[in-house]
């Protein structure tokens, strides 16, 4: 019988290497805090968890503001951002305090957190059900309570440590909306709230 592969000398140089070859789509996590600043993070450590009840989870490092913002609110919005939108995801994950500013977001009474209402292709407001801490990072469940779509987008993907662009698809129709699942509003109709930002931080290590 041959023994397994020791995990003893596994670095983080090595596990790096590791998740840089599994490609993930790029997400925003946002959150209003409790002084009414919108706060967010580029993050890819994206995962679904359950369909019954219809369940995710976000990984954040445990320094990030935006973390405590989400845990202190009970709640997040998580922006699955399109094709076009790497400049936003490279802005979400720099240290630049007035990232706000520089997005065009809008937030209404059923959402969890600011909707980067131009760069996503879909998004989720969500109820934080769990959190754990593991490591230098937590953890986050959230319970899926709205989710909005923008029709004819392409996810933003990262891997190998670049962004790419989901392939064209053959079909050129897009394939219906589920029930229960809004298109996104127009960014003109959506009634912007611009806020600034008050602390700076990075991005989650998948990203890096």
């Amino acid at each position: 019988m041959r023994e397994a592969p020791s995990t003893n000398q596994t670095g983080q140089d090595d596990f790096r290497a590791l998740m840089a070859g599994f490609p993930t789509g790029v997400a925003v996590v946002t959150v209003v805090d409790a002084d009414g600043s919108p706060r967010g993070i580029t993050c890819s450590s994206v995962c679904s968890v359950t369909l019954a009840p219809p369940t995710l989870l976000v990984c954040v490092r445990n320094a990030s503001p935006t973390l405590a913002a989400v845990l202190a609110a009970g709640r997040f919005t998580l922006n699955l951002l399109d094709h076009n939108a790497r400049p936003t995801a490279e802005l979400f994950a720099s240290g630049d305090p007035r990232r706000f500013e520089r997005a065009e977001w809008a937030i209404d009474g059923g959402a969890c957190g600011p909707h980067l209402v131009r760069d996503a292709h879909s998004i989720a407001d969500c109820l934080v059900s769990r959190a754990d801490r593991v490591g230098d990072h937590t953890v986050v469940m959230g319970a899926v309570r709205r989710v909005l779509r923008r029709k004819s987008r392409r996810p933003l993907l990262y891997g190998l440590r670049r962004y790419s662009v989901w392939p064209e698809p053959h079909d050129p129709a897009p394939a219906p909306a589920p029930a229960g699942v809004a298109d996104i509003a127009a960014p003109a109709a959506a009634g912007h709230h611009h806020r600034t930002a008050l602390t700076a931080e990075t991005a989650s290590h998948r990203m890096s």
